[in-house]
């Protein structure tokens, strides 16, 4: 009697021995599942669109920036016009300061000046039968000398280049004196008209004569 034996040459036709078939499911239970999380928890899509959401902006809160914004602009502006209003009222108030200490100084010095002239006027007064040469040089020599002390004490300085070189920022050539000395050449030779400076201002220029080599 033959028995049956199995064909051990070709154990699976197919491929290799333990190789599923094309077609069947290696894992019955994969193709039962959904494209969702059977565990319950949100897909990828799910979670990027609720932390988008979260960022949104409420829709009132660009306005009350803005307003806040105004309302800074508002107060910088108002304290600006406030500042420009107050200088201008400071400069106008030392500009009429200026003019008012101006006009005293000059109302002092015209004061002082008044009695001098009252000397002049004195010396004026004299008799011509009665007066002599002599008083009136002498009176007006008084007068001189108070006027220019009255000067000093207000700030004048007298120039008096007699004999030095010309300076052309004090000085003013009138004449020239033809000369054939090299060391007199632009030095004073006479003064025709004193100049005087006030306080570092040159009041008027001395006006002179100027040794130039011929």
């Amino acid at each position: 009697m033959n028995s049956w034996e199995p064909n051990t040459e070709h154990p699976n036709p197919e491929g290799e021995v333990g190789q599923a078939p094309e077609g069947s499911v290696e894992n019955p239970g994969q193709a039962a599942e959904t494209p969702g999380d059977p565990t319950g928890e949100p897909s990828a899509r799910g979670e990027g669109e609720s932390v988008q959401g979260g960022d949104e902006t409420p829709s009132g809160g660009g306005s009350g920036a803005l307003d806040e914004l105004r309302a800074t602009h508002e107060a910088l502006n108002d304290r600006h016009l406030r500042l420009v209003a107050e200088f201008d009222n400071f400069r106008r108030r030392v500009n009429q300061e200026r003019l008012e200490m101006w006009g005293r100084a000059q109302a002092e010095l015209v004061g002082k000046l008044l009695d001098s002239l009252d000397d002049l006027q004195r010396v004026s007064d004299l008799d011509p039968e009665t007066a002599t040469t002599v008083s009136v040089l002498e009176g007006v020599e008084l007068v001189e000398r108070k006027f220019l002390r009255t000067l000093t004490e207000a700030g004048a300085e007298e120039l008096n280049p007699d004999g030095g070189v010309f300076d052309p920022n004090v000085m003013e050539a009138v004449m020239r004196t033809p000369t054939d000395d090299p060391d007199l050449d632009d030095h004073i030779d006479q003064v025709f008209q004193k100049g005087y400076m006030f306080k570092g201002n040159l009041v008027r220029p001395v006006r002179v004569s100027v040794y130039k080599i011929s």
